[in-house]
């Protein structure tokens, strides 16, 4: 998982860095929510769990402990 959340986060800066100008605050949004679920769909596959519960398993406290941007 620290794999991926390296190689993630120079990608995340870039692109906050580019569009922090201006009215971005639903795009940031956007894209925290696209970020979170797919680390979540990662973990989930990775440990072997299955169903859609994992706004429970991997909270925003989940995110940040994996130091995601």
């Amino acid at each position: 998982m620290a794999a991926v959340v390296d190689e993630l986060n120079p990608v995340l800066r870039g692109w906050a860095g580019y569009f922090r100008n201006g009215n971005s605050g639903r795009k940031f949004h956007a894209v925290d929510l696209y970020v979170h679920e797919r680390l979540a769909i990662f973990a989930s596959r990775r440990h072997g769990l299955t169903g859609r519960n994992r706004t429970t398993r991997y909270t925003y406290g989940w995110i940040t402990r994996l130091g995601v941007f």
